[in-house]
């Protein structure tokens, strides 16, 4: 028995409606990789009339499942963040409404200079104010190729369905 099963028995809570999001033609899902990962692109979860999105680590991954941009630390900044507006949209969301990033850089003290002026040009094309909240982050990512991952959350009010 789950613990929803278990709390619906008792008259607790009861499930919260939540779907994968994906963007296939722009990133595949990391079930099709050579080696499988488990887990979902993005999360969408409907809660009273809000919608969180909740957006996996994305990088520089295109539509087969490849890594792009190789040794371009900016290209792999615009692909992820080209990826990660493919999920908003799946989702019905816009980078306005993004709340929160985390931002992980292969080499924190070589590349966030040109990170921060990715983020900021991007961030000023999609007309964002106020910012989003976020955290840079220095790691070791699960590709050695790859120089730059990030993560976000997205929180919205659907329109209303017809």
């Amino acid at each position: 028995m789950t613990i929803t099963e278990a709390l619906d028995q008792i008259g607790g809570a009861t499930a919260i409606e939540k779907r994968a999001i994906n963007a296939p033609a722009v990133l595949n899902e990391a079930y099709h990789y050579e080696r499988p990962s488990s887990f979902s692109r993005a999360l969408r979860i409907d809660l009273n009339g809000l919608a969180i999105l909740l957006i996996s680590g994305t990088a520089s991954v295109d539509e087969d499942g490849a890594s792009v941009h190789i040794g371009d630390f900016r290209a792999q900044v615009q692909r992820t963040y080209r990826n990660i507006t493919a999920l908003l949209e799946a989702a019905g969301a816009t980078w306005k409404d993004i709340v929160r990033t985390t931002c992980y850089l292969r080499d924190i003290e070589r590349d966030y200079a040109a990170f921060n002026e990715e983020r900021t040009a991007f961030f000023d094309e999609q007309q964002l104010d106020p910012l989003p909240a976020s955290t840079g982050i220095q790691a070791i990512l699960c590709r050695p190729e790859l120089l730059v991952e990030m993560e976000a959350i997205a929180m919205f009010i659907p329109p209303p369905k017809e």
